[in-house]
């Protein structure tokens, strides 16, 4: 990243926390909460919300079997603008139950909770529980693929493309070279 100017003064401040939990029956809870502040005093419809106090605090709960599926979601709204009105929407969130993290999951959450079938800073939260599911299981969980599959995480990012030089060295029969006619990976 470059330098930025020396002459800056921090103004807001969104912070996006996930936390994944195995559980002993063997589902996994993924926990995210997101917070806004402000550095100053806010003048809001609502009255003035103190600076350092959040403006926004919600936080979303999901939980996944081994397959990515969600059998359980839930929502709060701790801390909202328009108190009373904003926490209302928090059993929406059941419409995440029977959703799969891995297939269509960003668009079907958009058409469940997008505009004012939801909350925007919720509905936002979402967008990032697949990763993280990811995230947690790496390691944990064995994502089960036939042999005949490349491994999950191969090109889904520019780094793991199947003619990316990372995949040449620690995937070799994945690779793929750019400039070869065969665009299917290696089998």
């Amino acid at each position: 990243m470059p330098a930025t100017p020396s002459s800056r003064q921090l103004k807001h401040t969104r912070a996006i926390v996930l936390e994944a939990y195995a559980r002993d029956d063997g589902l996994w809870d993924i926990e995210a909460r997101l917070t806004d502040r402000k550095t100053r005093d806010t003048p809001l419809a609502t009255g003035i919300r103190v600076a350092g106090d959040p403006i926004h605090e919600m936080s979303l709960r999901i939980t996944i079997n081994d397959q990515f599926d969600i059998v359980d979601a839930g929502a709060t709204s701790h801390q909202v603008p328009y108190p009373g009105h904003c926490e209302q929407i928090g059993p929406a969130y059941k419409n995440l139950i029977g959703l799969n993290l891995l297939r269509r999951f960003r668009a079907a959450v958009r058409e469940r909770l997008g505009g004012t079938q939801g909350c925007t800073h919720i509905t936002e939260l979402a967008g990032v529980l697949p990763t993280a599911a990811v995230q947690a299981f790496a390691g944990e969980q064995k994502l089960e693929r036939p042999e005949s599959e490349p491994p999950f995480q191969l090109d889904h990012c520019h780094a793991l493309r199947f003619d990316a030089e990372a995949v040449r060295l620690y995937y070799p029969r994945w690779y793929v070279n750019a400039s070869s006619t065969d665009d299917e990976p290696k089998a």
